[in-house]
């Protein structure tokens, strides 16, 4: 039996957990978990002390970790990163040094997600299609929250899968119809710039800016209670602190079936993001399974299930039998990037 820390550290907050593991390096239990305000800490160091103080007085003896591993929000190099957003700058040496960790390892956030897949159970996702699984096929990931991640792991010879990390959400945007042509000249104009990546419109903010341009260009009436909130975080644009998701605000509007503005954009944003899911399964052929990731979809599961998703999935021309036969996966558990994290210090 081995002891794993586990971190995923975000901006605003970050989480700890203690795993327990087995010799071959399989996930068997949580142990302890705590959420901090990572704003509160000048460093991960004396955060994760903090961690296994409160850790021990509730486990009744000090843990003592084997190996670490924590997920960062943002560029992670040569085992090093500084946070975009924090005044920290973390090197695996330094943090093996002063935990007295044999093994500490940095992996960006979405790399931390392709891992996660592979410590999930039949309850942390919704079958969208089952197609056909190959075991050594690459399996791919997408994920849509505050930008657009994606990724693929392949099968090593020893049997164990390396995460690749990609940019693939600053692709182009590549509208379908009339009303996403239309979309991408209202984004052109408004941000004054020559190109739209895919993120701009898959994405929390882009289904933001789906519910504007349809607003702007008045497709579609706006109510005074959800205008009113947009207005507000509007005028926040600037401000470190916020106090409204419109993103959230809109997707549960939609889901409840009470503003038509509302479920107009969500209609949008789901089909652009399941023909995006769609171009990168026609990149990778992830016949080990598509898993669609991220803040977002999890929580508009039902307007997934509703089937513009997959249509827009499927919807490829000639190598649309392809698709059919690709198994595509909703992630349910928000935790995903923190199970990863743990697979990931497994493998240290």
């Amino acid at each position: 039996m081995g002891l794993l820390l586990a971190g995923d550290i975000g901006g605003t907050k970050t989480i700890l957990r203690l795993v327990e593991a087995s010799d071959s390096g399989e996930l068997l239990q949580t142990l302890y978990e705590e959420i901090f305000p990572s704003g509160n800490f000048p460093d991960l160091v004396p955060m994760v002390r903090q961690f296994l103080t409160a850790a021990a007085g509730q486990l009744g003896e000090t843990p003592k970790p084997e190996k670490a591993c924590f997920a960062i929000a943002g560029p992670v190099v040569n085992n090093t990163s500084i946070l975009t957003n924090l005044s920290w700058s973390l090197d695996s040496k330094r943090l093996e040094q002063q935990l007295g960790i044999a093994a500490v390892g940095l992996i960006n956030d979405f790399a931390a997600v392709g891992y996660g897949v592979l410590g999930l159970t039949g309850s942390d996702l919704y079958t969208l299609q089952a197609g056909k699984h190959q075991e050594d096929a690459p399996i791919g990931v997408i994920g849509a929250g505050t930008g657009l991640g994606q990724g693929f792991l392949i099968r090593l010879a020893s049997n164990a899968h390396k995460v690749f990390p990609s940019e693939g959400g600053h692709a182009d945007f590549a509208p379908r119809s009339e009303l996403e042509f239309q979309l991408l000249k209202y984004l052109l104009d408004k941000h004054n710039i020559q190109r739209i990546s895919v993120e701009r419109v898959v994405s929390g903010l882009g289904i933001v800016s789906i519910y504007q341009f349809l607003r702007d260009r008045k497709i579609a009436e706006e109510s005074s209670e959800i205008g009113q909130m947009i207005r507000n975080w509007e005028q926040e644009i600037g401000q470190k602190d916020k106090t409204i998701d419109p993103a959230a605000i809109i997707g549960k509007a939609a889901l409840e079936k009470r503003d038509r503005l509302c479920e107009q954009t969500m209609q949008i944003f789901v089909e652009a993001y399941g023909a995006e899911a769609g171009n990168l399964a026609i990149k990778l052929l992830p016949y080990g399974g598509l898993y669609v990731a991220g803040g977002i979809a999890a929580k508009i599961l039902p307007l997934i299930q509703e089937g513009s998703f997959l249509h827009a999935f499927l919807n490829k021309g000639r190598v649309s039998p392809l698709l059919e036969r690709m198994p595509v996966h909703i992630v349910l558990n928000p935790r995903v990037g923190l199970i990863g994290a743990a697979v990931c210090a497994a493998r240290l």
